[in-house]
């Protein structure tokens, strides 16, 4: 697949480059990443340069894109999103935004975009964009119950970080959902 960039008024989504890895090693020292986050806690500069040479330059080829979230085309990355293989017809998005950046809404705008993107014809052409957050991730569920993603449930002990099993709680977005606010999610989550 040929990297995309995607961008609206307020966010700027393109690959991350080996430009990129000094400020990525950076992103991934703050402590609320590491914790909702399957990356090497200590975070060294080794880790970001076989991201970016290995998984994400693996990633695009696959049909399995990353990108970087940027305020604008040449500005710093404050995040990363991606969608991962399902299989043929389906993703998982993952996603991380830098502590200063968050509660502005610029990760909602991003996960929309990558949505569009997944689901169009001229895309990923997807019928399914998973998502799963360590329980308790309340920011990343409200990021994605407000594109539509519809919650499926709890994966009790579900995902392994670290070493450590972790409960985690599911969600998808279909191509046929509607990507407003989903309201069916239960209470404190």
């Amino acid at each position: 697949m040929e990297e995309r960039p995607l961008f609206d008024e307020m966010v700027w989504l393109s690959p991350p480059t080996t430009a990129d890895i000094d400020t990525i090693v950076e992103c991934c020292q703050h402590p609320s990443i590491g914790e909702w986050v399957t990356i090497p806690v200590p975070y060294h500069r080794g880790h970001a340069e076989r991201f970016v040479d290995e998984f994400v330059t693996r990633g695009w080829a696959a049909d399995n894109p990353t990108w970087a979230l940027r305020l604008r085309a040449d500005g710093p990355v404050i995040g990363m999103i991606a969608l991962g293989a399902v299989d043929e017809s389906a993703r998982e998005i993952g996603f991380w935004l830098v502590p200063e950046y968050r509660e502005r809404g610029l990760m909602s705008r991003a996960i929309a975009l990558v949505c569009a993107f997944g689901f169009a014809e001229d895309g990923l052409a997807l019928a399914r964009i998973g998502w799963h957050a360590f329980a308790g991730n309340h920011a990343s569920a409200a990021a994605v119950r407000r594109n539509g993603f519809r919650y499926e449930g709890l994966a009790r002990l579900g995902n392994m970080q670290r070493g450590v099993r972790r409960d985690s709680w599911l969600a998808a977005r279909l191509a046929t959902d509607p990507p407003d606010f989903a309201d069916d999610w239960p209470p404190g989550v």
